[in-house]
Protein backbone atom coordinates (compact mmCIF):
# COMPACT_ATOMS: atom_id res chain seq x y z
CA UNK A 1 0.00 0.00 0.00
CA UNK A 2 1.44 3.67 -0.71
CA UNK A 3 2.71 5.64 2.27
CA UNK A 4 0.34 8.27 1.89
CA UNK A 5 -2.57 5.88 1.29
CA UNK A 6 -2.41 4.86 4.45
CA UNK A 7 -1.71 8.21 6.24
CA UNK A 8 -4.82 9.15 4.90
CA UNK A 9 -6.84 5.72 6.14
CA UNK A 10 -5.71 6.24 9.58
CA UNK A 11 -6.35 9.70 10.02
CA UNK A 12 -9.48 9.42 8.62
CA UNK A 13 -10.06 5.93 11.10
CA UNK A 14 -8.93 8.53 13.63
CA UNK A 15 -11.77 11.10 12.43
CA UNK A 16 -14.61 8.38 12.55
CA UNK A 17 -13.38 7.53 16.63
CA UNK A 18 -13.24 10.68 17.42
CA UNK A 19 -17.04 11.89 15.85
CA UNK A 20 -18.40 8.68 18.09
CA UNK A 21 -16.50 9.90 20.65
CA UNK A 22 -17.62 13.90 20.47
CA UNK A 23 -21.75 12.32 19.27
CA UNK A 24 -21.53 10.43 22.72
CA UNK A 25 -19.84 13.00 25.18
CA UNK A 26 -22.00 15.25 23.64
CA UNK A 27 -25.01 13.19 23.92
CA UNK A 28 -24.73 12.61 27.54
CA UNK A 29 -24.26 17.05 28.27
CA UNK A 30 -27.08 17.79 26.17
CA UNK A 31 -29.16 15.43 27.86
CA UNK A 32 -27.99 16.82 31.42
CA UNK A 33 -28.67 20.29 30.44
CA UNK A 34 -31.65 20.22 28.09
CA UNK A 35 -33.17 16.94 29.06
CA UNK A 36 -34.42 14.44 26.08
CA UNK A 37 -35.28 17.43 23.94
CA UNK A 38 -31.66 18.22 23.60
CA UNK A 39 -30.61 15.04 23.33
CA UNK A 40 -32.84 14.21 20.65
CA UNK A 41 -31.98 17.12 19.31
CA UNK A 42 -27.87 16.86 19.58
CA UNK A 43 -28.19 13.00 18.65
CA UNK A 44 -30.30 13.95 15.30
CA UNK A 45 -27.62 16.95 14.50
CA UNK A 46 -24.61 14.44 14.78
CA UNK A 47 -26.24 11.93 12.70
CA UNK A 48 -27.31 14.08 9.84
CA UNK A 49 -23.98 16.09 9.95
CA UNK A 50 -22.21 12.69 9.91
CA UNK A 51 -24.13 11.22 7.18
CA UNK A 52 -23.26 13.96 5.11
CA UNK A 53 -19.81 13.40 6.15
CA UNK A 54 -19.82 9.91 4.42
CA UNK A 55 -20.94 11.30 1.65
CA UNK A 56 -19.11 13.50 1.17
CA UNK A 57 -15.71 10.60 1.26
CA UNK A 58 -17.98 9.01 -0.90
CA UNK A 59 -18.10 11.44 -2.96
CA UNK A 60 -13.81 12.01 -2.98
CA UNK A 61 -13.46 8.25 -3.30
CA UNK A 62 -15.53 8.04 -6.84
CA UNK A 63 -13.32 11.31 -8.02
CA UNK A 64 -9.75 10.16 -7.14
CA UNK A 65 -7.48 7.53 -8.79
CA UNK A 66 -8.86 4.23 -7.40
CA UNK A 67 -12.32 5.47 -9.24
CA UNK A 68 -10.25 5.47 -13.13
CA UNK A 69 -10.93 2.49 -14.53
CA UNK A 70 -14.80 2.66 -13.42
CA UNK A 71 -17.63 4.17 -15.06
CA UNK A 72 -18.56 7.18 -13.08
CA UNK A 73 -22.57 6.25 -12.22
CA UNK A 74 -25.17 8.91 -12.82
CA UNK A 75 -27.63 7.27 -9.51
CA UNK A 76 -24.83 8.55 -7.33
CA UNK A 77 -23.76 11.82 -8.78
CA UNK A 78 -27.51 12.74 -8.67
CA UNK A 79 -28.07 11.57 -5.62
CA UNK A 80 -24.53 13.27 -4.02
CA UNK A 81 -25.49 16.36 -5.31
CA UNK A 82 -28.92 16.70 -3.85
CA UNK A 83 -27.74 15.45 -0.43
CA UNK A 84 -28.37 19.17 0.94
CA UNK A 85 -31.36 19.50 -0.45
CA UNK A 86 -32.39 16.02 1.54
CA UNK A 87 -30.42 17.06 4.51
CA UNK A 88 -32.67 20.69 4.41
CA UNK A 89 -36.15 19.01 4.22
CA UNK A 90 -34.91 16.49 6.71
CA UNK A 91 -34.06 19.46 8.82
CA UNK A 92 -37.66 21.94 7.80
CA UNK A 93 -39.59 18.51 8.92
CA UNK A 94 -37.70 18.28 12.35
CA UNK A 95 -38.09 22.04 12.92
CA UNK A 96 -41.91 22.28 12.42
CA UNK A 97 -43.21 19.17 13.54
CA UNK A 98 -41.29 17.72 16.90
CA UNK A 99 -40.38 19.60 19.61
CA UNK A 100 -36.41 18.73 19.82
CA UNK A 101 -34.04 21.64 20.49
CA UNK A 102 -33.06 23.59 17.45
CA UNK A 103 -30.16 25.28 19.12
CA UNK A 104 -29.33 21.01 20.18
CA UNK A 105 -29.27 19.84 16.09
CA UNK A 106 -27.22 23.04 15.12
CA UNK A 107 -24.41 22.23 17.80
CA UNK A 108 -24.87 18.42 16.74
CA UNK A 109 -24.55 19.29 13.23
CA UNK A 110 -20.22 20.63 14.52
CA UNK A 111 -19.24 16.91 15.25
CA UNK A 112 -17.49 15.79 12.36
CA UNK A 113 -16.18 19.44 12.08
CA UNK A 114 -14.65 19.06 16.08
CA UNK A 115 -13.27 15.88 15.12
CA UNK A 116 -11.28 17.07 12.01
CA UNK A 117 -9.97 19.64 14.29
CA UNK A 118 -8.91 17.56 16.32
CA UNK A 119 -7.48 15.71 13.71
CA UNK A 120 -5.80 18.28 12.54
CA UNK A 121 -4.16 18.74 15.89
CA UNK A 122 -3.08 15.22 17.10
CA UNK A 123 -1.01 15.72 13.31
CA UNK A 124 0.47 19.00 13.98
CA UNK A 125 1.62 17.52 17.98
CA UNK A 126 2.70 14.41 16.87
CA UNK A 127 4.24 15.36 12.99
CA UNK A 128 7.85 14.92 14.12
CA UNK A 129 7.24 11.27 16.03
Amino acid sequence: MDPDQAFFDRALARIHSLVALLATAGLIAAALHGGWRWAAGFLLGAAASWVNFRWLKQMVNSLGPQAADKPPRARVAVFLGLRYLLLAAVGYAILNYSTISLAAGLIGLFVPAAAVILELLFELIYAGS
